[in-house]
């Protein structure tokens, strides 16, 4: 297996902001290191329509790609209640408010390190100005 082109926790930093500059909702970020062998941290958000789910996802895409991230696969952008994409170390979750409030993953992974994202990321960090 190669190595990863960044840190899992820098990757979930790229994703959130990525996610708040298309203005996501209620993002939130679960630690599943030793809870599960898939992966290390979900990023779950919603978007206000089918249209906004995959605009977030694209976005999320999009500045990945452009830090040498490849994605190793992706879902349900056709549909746009429910959107995933693997990232290896990182998987996110953006889907409507209401798959979201029925699949409930925060209250399926509980007991795991949760957090909201609340601007502790430098968007400066993320920018391609001065590159």
């Amino acid at each position: 297996m190669s190595k990863p082109v960044m840190p899992s926790e820098d990757l979930v930093k790229l994703a959130v902001f990525a996610l708040e500059d298309v203005k996501a909702q209620d993002i939130t970020t679960i630690d599943v290191r030793g809870k599960t062998s898939i992966t290390d941290f979900m990023v779950i958000a919603s978007g206000t329509s089918n249209r906004h789910v995959k605009s977030l996802v694209d976005n999320v895409l999009e500045k990945v790609k452009e830090k040498g991230v490849r994605p190793l696969g992706s879902e349900g952008l056709d549909t746009g209640e429910w959107a995933l994409l693997d990232l290896g170390d990182i998987v996110v979750h953006v889907m409507l408010p209401t798959a979201r409030q029925f699949y409930d993953l925060e209250r399926l992974w509980q007991g795991a390190e949760q957090s909201r994202a609340q601007n502790q990321n430098s968007p400066e960090q993320f920018s391609n100005d001065g590159e």
